[in-house]
């Protein structure tokens, strides 16, 4: 059971964002995120957006960092991935 958090690189708002997922289920990524303090609506079909500000807090949490490449391939070896326009983007869906 491993959280894993790619780079903040994905600009949005004015920021950089990182993607922090599970290899395992959505259960346990909505564990980490509620005890990191990120809410719900910061999920997206698969993942959790991470301001840049918050990533040493994942780490420290105990994220692991990976590239993006390696969260994409985590997700698909998982079965968790969630392309977008398939899934509802938001919401409280744990599998």
């Amino acid at each position: 059971m491993t959280i894993y958090i790619d780079p903040p690189t994905w600009p949005g708002h004015g920021r950089l964002w990182s993607h922090l997922v599970s290899d395992v289920s959505y259960d346990e990524l909505h564990a980490f995120a509620e005890r990191l303090g990120v809410p719900r609506r910061a999920f997206e079909r698969d993942h959790y957006d991470i301001p840049d500000g918050r990533y040493a807090d994942a780490v420290r949490a105990g994220a692991v960092e990976v590239s993006s490449r390696e969260v994409v391939r985590l997700l698909h070896a998982a079965g968790l991935r969630r392309p977008k326009g398939r899934y509802p983007s938001r919401g409280s869906r744990s599998s």
